[in-house]
This record gives structure tokens, sequence and C-alpha cells, in this order.
């Protein structure tokens, strides 16, 4: 495994650098392997953008700040538009399905949506809208494997909400990306 670099963007109070963390987490906790985030928001706590970077490595991770992320997580439109430009070429975009809207994408880049703030609210707490994404990212990417992230999840969640939160990994990793995420959005 080369060095895995990778950025999660949204807004505040989606939950984008626990996500972040629980990546990181999970690669050299869990999974033996090497891991450094950052993390980056605006002056307002919700509602303003904000971003996580993580880097994953089998070997010692000298500089630990992104430049060219091979995957990009988004999780509303303004962190598409404004992360897509430092994206890989032919790297990965996984986006909230029914959130992002797919415009300006250049060839070549794989993309995977997921609805996972509807599929929080299915689950009665749109709060875990970032862990549904933790879990379709683990199984998207295998950059960190099924059982390290669920750990992970357990282990960094507030204590008391640890089932639902793992329900929320279970139902990301498992969409089926076939089930049809925001059609309109592709065309």
């Amino acid at each position: 495994m080369e060095r895995i670099e990778l950025r999660i963007g949204g807004f505040g109070g989606q939950g984008v650098i626990l996500a972040g963390l629980i990546i990181g987490k999970a690669a050299a906790l869990f999974d033996g392997k090497q891991s450094a985030m950052t993390q980056s928001f605006g002056p307002e706590a919700r509602g303003s953008a904000c971003s996580s970077q993580v880097i994953v490595s089998k070997d010692h991770i000298a500089y630990p700040y992104v430049r060219t992320p091979s995957v990009l997580v988004v999780m509303s439109q303004d962190a598409y538009v404004k992360f897509l430009p430092s994206l890989a070429p032919n790297g990965t975009l996984i986006y909230e399905g029914d959130l992002v809207v797919l415009e300006n994408l250049p060839k070549g880049i794989k993309t995977a949506g997921v609805p996972c703030t509807r599929i929080a609210e299915e689950l009665g707490n749109k709060i875990v809208a970032n862990i549904v994404m933790l879990g379709f990212f683990a199984a998207q990417t295998g950059i960190v494997s099924r059982e390290a992230a669920r750990k992970a999840v357990e282990a960094s969640v507030p204590r008391g909400t640890e089932k639902l939160n793992l329900a929320a990994f279970d139902r990301g990793y498992d969409y089926d990306t076939s089930a049809g995420t925001n059609q309109a959005a592709q065309a």
C-alpha cells in the first residue's frame, strides 16, 4: 500500500472531523497501518465549510499534509465545488447522493454516491449520516477494513450511542449502489 491521501468535506455539524478521526484510528490502531489527520474549518461551528484530511500508509508518514487526494468524500454541494479541483486525476469521488449534484466532473474520476442523510433519518437520527458515509467509504475503497472501522466507530462515538452508530456504519457499508443514488445528478 502506497501513501493514500484523502479529504472529507462538508459543513460544520455533519461530523466530517469525526469521520476523519475514525478513519485514522481504524488504520493506525486496528489495521496496523500508519495514519495522520489534519482538519480545517471556518470560524463558525455549524454551517461553515470544513474538511478533514487523512493520510494512510504502510510506511512512516514524514509529511502529514494532503496535497492531492486520491479519494474525495463530500457531504455537501459547497464541499464538492471547493474540493473537486484538488482531486487527483483518475481519483475516486464518494458523495452524499441526495445533497450533491455532480457537475463539471473531470473525465476519469470514479464516482459512488449514497444517500447517507436519508439512511440516517430512516435509522431515527440524522446525526449519524457521517457514520453511514464512513461505512460506504470503507466498502468502496478498502482503505480500512470493515472490522477495523467498526472497532474505531465503537471506540469513538459517545457512550450509549454505539448500537445506533454501528447500525449506521453497517447500512452504509452494505448499501447497494445499483439502488439508484441521485440519478438526476449524474445525468
